[in-house]
């Protein structure tokens, strides 16, 4: 069986870090994968899909030390589902995505308080990825 899942988008807000009771930094954020096409009469449209993330431990806490609104990220990880009860006591589902890898795509922030160990590697697989190809 596989559960994978690999995205490239924009984050929707600032992560928000958390620790467990005992001790593990887990960090969230909600991450904006778009695509344009174009409808058959030609018309060209741009679809945004959101996706709730969750880092843990030391990805957790370069997520939350270097990404802020609006960062492009490469994200790969797996989905997990949750149940949870809302405010009206209607039992929900959700689906998040546990990050197992994240590469940094965006440039480094110019904030002062930034290390120069920003890790802005993007991996070997973006490298040679052609922006005007879809994949």
């Amino acid at each position: 069986m596989l559960n994978k899942i690999m995205l490239i988008g924009n984050l929707g807000r600032n992560p928000e870090m958390s620790y467990t009771d005992n001790g593990t930094a887990v960090t969230r954020f909600s991450l904006a994968v778009s695509r344009t096409y174009k409808t058959p009469s030609g018309e060209k449209r741009e679809e945004t899909e959101w996706f709730n993330v969750v880092a843990w431990r030391s990805l957790a806490e370069r997520c939350y030390q270097y990404l802020r609104k609006g960062s492009k990220v490469y994200v790969e990880g797996r989905v997990a589902q949750r149940k949870y009860t809302d405010k009206n006591g209607v039992e929900r589902t959700a689906f998040d995505v546990i990050a197992t890898d994240l590469r940094f795509l965006s440039p480094k922030p110019q904030e002062a308080d930034v290390s120069d160990e920003f890790p802005t590697d993007s991996g070997d697989f973006l490298e040679d990825l052609d922006d005007s190809q879809p994949f």
